[in-house]
């Protein structure tokens, strides 16, 4: 991506993975549209997936799309999660950014993306769905569901080991619980087995929502979902040619301490201002 220059990078920087759809409701024959679930509308939609990548840096408060793929498993076979080992492996080896986290959703906490992350010597903190089954006694090799646990105050506030099933003989995980503002529990794994604090588990995690707010900001100010054009070709360039408008206008936020919003209306402000000033087309009243 375009932005790498402009990329503050940090050795505490988070990785962040998640997806999107572009709501193509009543396209009817353009390439690259695919029924899928789409988290923003709660349903099955046509739309266009894409698969991205956040690089986040907690010092400063910012945050940068560093990479992203459509994902067209009729074109080119590949799942979400192979999009995801892709960009993973591009930004260690390619990008070479500092990073330390890798925060993803449950859609991505399989067991080959794990351990991949893993061999990569990085922490992974994701959740994990209600009926994800752990085994808490080695000897017995008993499993549960995360939500059949009990947990004591002690095991509350430190976490727990716990052994994933299908995962290697040994192979353990710290397991978090806590309680979200709406009431719903939260359960979340890492790697990092030495961490022993719940609010730093929580402190964590409360970094994965930048890529949500790249989500929300992408859609409503660089025109991603509106082009109409059939051809894959084509959609593919609209995409990449938003993109860019976003990272572009983040930048003039960032340099101007203002809101990606503030520099996008400002545009308008000033287009107004200098046409009331001088109109390029002149009106003629009888």
């Amino acid at each position: 991506m375009n932005c790498y220059p402009n990329i503050i990078t940090s050795e505490n920087g988070l990785i962040i993975f998640d997806d999107f759809v572009l709501d193509k409701e009543h396209s009817a024959q353009i390439e690259l549209v695919r029924y899928q679930w789409s988290g923003n509308a709660q349903d099955v939609i046509k739309g266009i997936g894409v698969v991205t990548c956040v690089y986040v840096n907690p010092d400063t408060d910012q945050f940068w799309i560093i990479d992203y793929r459509i994902f067209a498993p009729e074109v080119d076979k590949k799942s979400k999660l192979d999009h995801l080992r892709e960009m993973l492996f591009n930004a260690v080896h390619h990008k070479q950014l500092p990073f330390r986290i890798i925060l993803m959703d449950t859609w991505y906490a399989a067991k080959d993306e794990l351990l991949f992350i893993e061999k990569l010597g990085k922490i992974y903190y994701c959740p994990v769905k209600d009926n994800r089954l752990v085994c808490i006694d080695r000897a017995s090799k008993h499993y549960h569901r995360v939500t059949e646990l009990l947990w004591s105050q002690d095991e509350l506030r430190t976490g727990r080991l716990v052994h994933l099933r299908d995962f290697p003989a040994g192979h353990q995980v710290k397991l978090f619980r806590f309680e979200l503002s709406t009431g719903r529990m939260e359960y979340i794994i890492t790697n990092e087995v030495s961490q022993d604090w719940t609010p730093a588990t929580q402190e964590a995690w409360g970094w994965r929502p930048k890529i949500e707010e790249f989500h929300r900001e992408s859609k409503q100010l660089t025109g991603i979902e509106n082009c109409q054009c059939r051809k894959a070709r084509i959609v593919r360039n609209h995409i990449g040619c938003a993109m860019l408008v976003w990272v572009r206008l983040k930048q003039v936020a960032y340099e101007t301490s203002q809101t990606i919003y503030q520099v996008k209306h400002e545009l308008f402000s000033d287009y107004l201002r200098q046409q009331l000033r001088s109109p390029a087309v002149q009106m003629t009243l009888a």
